[in-house]
């Protein structure tokens, strides 16, 4: 029986390679993206432990430079904040690129494989039709040997 070969089976296993590179690009995208959600909740966890600290501090007796000290730091976290807000979406802008091209990727290997699907069917039903024909050639001398015995 004949081999089936495609011929593009080189770009399908580079699209397939590709494909791979760009899951991990967005498994890292993703990854990325946690971290920088993971440092803007321990920046508003800080935030709110001095917000406590000042309302603290303001009940009990009053240290207007320790009051003046908090007030700062809180108004740093919120600025922390702010920037944080800005890498976690800048860090979303990337995992949906990423997202994007893993989704092309993926197309264009799909594209290769349905290719290599059509032409592999064609090539079954090429052998199938050369299968037919050969055994019917086979049928046809077998019957063509008999007859020239029987009419000896």
């Amino acid at each position: 029986m004949a081999k089936f070969i495609f011929k593009m089976q080189n770009i399908l296993e580079i699209k397939r390679k590709l494909e791979d590179q760009a899951k991990s690009v967005y498994a890292e995208a993703i990854h990325a993206l946690e971290i920088e959600r993971g440092k803007l909740q321990e920046l508003e966890e800080k935030k709110e432990l001095y917000e406590d600290r000042l309302t603290d501090m303001m009940l009990e007796s009053l240290h207007i430079h320790e009051i003046c000290r908090m007030e700062n730091a809180i108004e740093v976290m919120k600025y922390k904040i702010q920037e944080q807000l800005v890498a976690v979406r800048k860090a979303e802008r990337v995992v949906e690129n990423a997202r994007q091209a893993l989704h092309a990727a993926m197309v264009d290997r799909k594209t290769y494989e349905k290719l290599r699907e059509k032409e592999f069917e064609t090539f079954k039903l090429e052998v199938n039709a050369q299968e037919k024909k050969e055994i019917d050639e086979l049928v046809s001398y077998q019957f063509t040997q008999k007859a020239k015995v029987a009419e000896l």
